[in-house]
């Protein structure tokens, strides 16, 4: 079942380097940036943990141990935490670098591009309102792009918005046709409690 999952991955990977490709004057994504890994919730299933966590046994004991120490921490946090929606910096985040990059999850794969929602309506990546993804032909305060900001950089390619929620990306028809089960979903941090 890991090896369909792997093809699947390898299925995604491909499509969202055609999709970056094509947004590449809206995207400032670089190493060492890592907002899209800090003070948000990351959904897993429970295939992207499991490989999640192949992953981190490869890494050194130090790096395991940070990791150890950062999930611990969180946990702290948690159960002093009363809101609705516990949000936290991802804990295999090491130096703003992710320590286990080529097993991340989905989410981590697809962030960055602007995608639909359900109602259809498009969405910009939280990053665009600090002044990174898409930044420069939004809206200020919005998910809206400008025709005035686009046509102002001269570009051939438009601002694309692609059908890459997590909800689709992990939908039962991809289970079916790559031949994998997904399992449950949940906030990643959820997995180690």
């Amino acid at each position: 079942m890991l090896n369909n999952y792997l093809i699947y991955l390898k299925f995604l990977d491909e499509k969202f380097a055609k999709f970056f490709d094509k947004q590449k004057p809206y995207i400032f994504c670089k190493k060492g940036c890592a907002k899209c890994c800090k003070n948000a919730q990351f959904p897993y299933s429970e295939i992207e943990i499991f490989y999640l966590m192949k992953g981190a046994k490869l890494l050194s004991h130090e790096i395991q141990e940070n990791i150890k120490q950062n999930v611990e921490n969180i946990r702290e946090q948690k159960s002093k935490f009363d809101g609705e929606r516990f949000l936290y910096n991802c804990p295999f985040l090491i130096d703003d670098v992710c320590s286990v990059y080529n097993y991340r999850g989905i989410v981590c794969r697809s962030f960055g591009l602007m995608y639909k929602v359900a109602d259809g309506k498009n969405k910009v990546p939280f990053c665009c309102f600090q002044g990174l993804n898409y930044s420069n032909v939004v809206e200020e305060g919005t998910s809206i792009v400008s025709g005035e900001k686009f046509e102002n950089l001269g570009l051939e390619e438009e601002p694309l918005a692609f059908n890459i929620s997590y909800e689709f990306l992990t939908d039962s028809d991809f289970e079916k046709g790559f031949n994998f089960k997904f399992g449950d979903k949940k906030p990643m941090i959820e997995w180690f409690l």
